[in-house]
């Protein structure tokens, strides 16, 4: 997918640029087609090439995109605790730490 994109979007700007560059500097010698299919063949090859390394680099899981959204929404739910639960777990904690801090200076 990264080098369809990728090749879409390099010959729409090898178009742009190898247009402005014959308008600015002239065809040459291979004529008007010959250089500007040129300009646009490179920057789609080198486009396509850089995207689909970023699409290999990004899509590096076992699970598709949409199962690795669904998964992490479903641990963030289960993560989620009520005033009274995170109240009671912070006054433990507490009453651990200052066991900890009397054994401690004893």
């Amino acid at each position: 997918m990264g080098a369809l994109m990728g090749g879409g979007v390099g010959l729409t700007i090898g178009f742009i640029f190898g247009s402005w560059s014959i308008i600015r500097g002239g065809a040459g010698p291979r004529g008007f087609l010959a250089t500007l299919s040129q300009y646009m063949l490179s920057s789609a090859a080198t486009f396509s090439f850089f995207l689909a390394i970023g699409s290999v680099i990004r899509s590096d899981s076992v699970l598709p995109p949409h199962f690795q959204a669904a998964q992490l929404q479903l641990m963030a739910a289960a993560n989620v605790r009520s005033k009274s639960e995170g109240a009671q777990l912070m006054k433990a904690r507490w009453d651990a730490e200052k066991r900890r801090l009397a054994a401690f200076s004893q």
